[in-house]
């Protein structure tokens, strides 16, 4: 596959893209090289990489561990001691080996350590591969409320090697179609339809299905890096998605949810609402309900659980003047940013999702 040219960086594929890795680290001449791994990837992960990693630079293993409730605050404190502790300085590089968590965090803390070191991600999961670690967006969670602190700046390089993706159970693996299943319905109809019978989708090649859903999102991403305009496109399903996914993670009552069971189920919903406001047919709807029923197992709601999540939408990043924002399906290919919902309007969804 090719190199894929991002803003000012490149994201390059399969084995061949060490050599490239390796070549780039030669060229910077770092003085050290942090590596930085969760519990998970540090035994599943790391060994595959570093037979990989041609250098006599000094290499240091940071581990942290693994899952959405160590992206806060505190974690990057541990990180920014380490790094201090261990000599790191403005020449030093960090490389992320992991799922989004890790993708995500490592940026922030590079982006922020002496004002900014630079920094690489190796993503390991497939949400990582085709969402968190591609767009420049580094962040972590304020108590429950996901990626609420951060900041958009670019990695020196993306690698995304595949084999990585034998490691996971397959409810990560089905984490990631999510992505995938978006960027179909808000960019390229013909892609979207390749998910439409999983039982006839060639998975054999799925090396392929990853390589054009992350142009897809690079090709939205190039246009708005900062999110001013269009890249808001990509927050569709999110947006109730992110609220689901929160008040799953603070309710000691509910199991935890993926990112991606949560934006299945938040594209669901904000399909409904498309259908409803006359952006997509009924057609296209139950289209849309049916494909992504037939991935992910349905979620329960209680009568009680809906308002305390619309109470959680007030702190999506991308309102304005204390408006909520979504992008919304207009046919399935394109989108509608900027879209204002009603309450009623978000609580029939959810009727229509119980249903």
């Amino acid at each position: 596959m090719e190199t894929i040219q991002a803003d000012n960086y490149s994201i390059i594929f399969s084995e061949s893209g060490y050599e490239n890795l390796n070549n780039f680290i030669v060229q910077q001449n770092y003085s050290t090289i942090f590596i930085l791994v969760d519990s998970n990837t540090n035994e599943l992960c790391l060994l595959r990489f570093l037979s990989f990693l041609a250098t006599d630079k000094s290499i240091e293993i940071i581990e942290i561990e693994a899952g959405e409730s160590e992206k806060n605050i505190n974690t990057c404190l541990e990180i920014w001691t380490i790094l201090t502790e261990l000599g790191g300085d403005r020449k030093s590089i960090l490389i992320n080996i992991g799922g989004g968590v890790i993708t995500d965090i490592g940026g922030f803390v590079a982006s922020t350590f002496k004002r900014g070191i630079d920094f690489i991600n190796i993503p390991t999961t497939l949400l990582a591969m085709v969402d968190a670690s591609v767009g420049g967006k580094n962040g972590i969670d304020l108590g429950n409320l996901k990626n609420q602190i951060g900041i958009i700046n670019n990695p020196k390089l993306v690698l995304i090697d595949t084999e990585y993706l034998s490691t996971l159970p397959q409810n990560e693996i089905r984490s990631g179609l999510a992505e995938m299943l978006k960027h179909g319905l808000i960019a390229e109809k013909k892609y979207w339809s390749q998910f439409l019978d999983l039982k006839h989708t060639d998975f054999t090649d799925f090396d392929e299905l990853i390589y054009s859903s992350i142009v897809i999102k690079n090709t939205i991403v190039m246009q708005d890096p900062t999110e001013n305009g269009i890249r808001k496109a990509l927050n569709f399903g999110h947006t109730l998605g992110h609220a689901i996914e929160s008040y799953f993670l603070e309710s000691e009552d509910k199991n935890n949810l993926l990112h991606g069971e949560a934006i299945a189920v938040g594209m669901i919903l904000e399909s409904f609402i498309s259908w409803q406001k006359g952006l997509i047919a009924e057609t296209e709807y139950f289209e849309i309900k049916n494909t992504i029923n037939a991935i992910f197992d349905s979620i329960v709601f209680e009568e009680n659980d809906i308002q305390p999540i619309l109470d959680l939408l007030i702190h999506d990043k991308k309102n304005e003047y204390g408006k909520i924002q979504f992008a919304l399906l207009d046919g399935i290919g394109s989108i509608k940013i900027n879209q204002e919902v009603e309450n009623e309007l978000i609580i029939k969804s959810f009727e229509d999702y119980k249903n």
